[in-house]
C-alpha cells in the first residue's frame, strides 16, 4: 500500500502565500510522476477535481493557465516529496488541494490520493 500525507494550507488573504507539502510511502517500487489537483467550493463531489500542478520524476512541470506564473511546484525525489509554493494568492484559489502520486506499488501501477489539505483565500 501507499500511503499520501498533505500538510500546510489555512487561511490568507488575498495575495499572501501558503506553502503545501505532499509525502508518499509505503510500498513503492516507482514513482511516475506525483501532482496537485484541487476541488473548488460547491463543486459537485462527483465531479473531476482540477490539475493544479503537477511533476514527473526528474522531468518537467506542468501548470494550470490559471495557476501559471504564481504557483511553483518542485520535488524532493529521495524523499518521494512534492511541495506546492503558493503565491499572490485570489479567492478563486480558495478549495480543498488533493495531492496525487502516480507510481507502482505492490498492487501495480495506479494514483494514491490524499486525504486533502483546505485553503482558503479570503479578507
Amino acid at each position: 500500500q501507499v500511503q499520501v500525507v498533505e500538510s500546510g494550507g489555512g487561511l490568507v488573504q488575498p495575495g499572501g502565500s501558503l506553502n503545501l507539502t505532499c509525502t508518499a510511502s509505503g510500498t513503492i517500487f516507482s514513482t511516475y510522476a506525483m501532482g496537485w489537483y484541487r476541488r473548488t467550493p460547491g463543486q459537485d463531489q462527483g465531479t473531476q477535481r482540477e490539475l493544479v500542478a503537477s511533476i514527473l520524476r526528474g522531468g518537467s512541470a506542468d501548470y494550470s493557465d490559471s495557476v501559471e506564473g504564481r504557483f511553483v511546484i518542485s520535488e524532493d525525489s529521495a524523499k518521494n516529496t512534492v511541495y506546492l509554493q503558493m503565491n499572490n494568492l485570489k479567492p478563486a484559489d480558495t478549495a480543498v488541494y488533493y495531492c496525487n502520486h502516480y507510481g507502482r506499488g505492490a498492487d501495480g501501477a495506479k494514483d494514491y490520493w490524499g486525504q486533502g489539505s483546505q485553503v482558503v483565500v479570503s479578507s
